[in-house]
């Protein structure tokens, strides 16, 4: 079975962020999300593999593949295309705070925004 590649690691959150955002908004709003994730989970940002920036962790095991590991409880990218945030899905009450999140598109396990200011960060 393969070992899953993407694990917490001792990198700089903040040198990250300056490194990998590739713009002025992309940075701001990358520093914005770390101090709302941090108040809103009460844990300390981590970075987990080269480029999530994660929260907090769970164990996991899949039944389907017996493959397991340890993720994040919440996280996010500052990526070229959008804004990653990765989020446990199918949670109850997701989808009513989904339709007030304002514009997104939906991934798998993600949520994309181009910029922070298309959501409402009170949902």
């Amino acid at each position: 079975m393969a070992e899953i590649k993407t694990k917490q690691t001792q990198a700089n959150v903040h040198d990250f962020i300056n490194a990998f955002a590739e713009t002025e908004q992309k940075r701001k709003d990358a520093f914005e999300l770390l101090q709302l994730m941090q108040h809103f989970t009460g844990y300390e940002a981590k970075m987990w593999g080269p480029s999530i920036i994660g929260f907090g962790q769970y164990h996991y095991k899949s039944e389907r593949s017996k493959q397991e590991g340890d993720w994040p409880l919440v996280g996010f990218s500052p990526r070229k295309a959008a804004i990653s945030l990765y989020v446990y899905a199918g949670a109850d009450g997701q989808q009513a705070i989904l339709e007030n999140l304002g514009k997104y598109k939906m991934g798998k396990g993600c949520i994309y925004v181009k910029k922070l200011g298309d959501i409402n960060q009170d949902a």
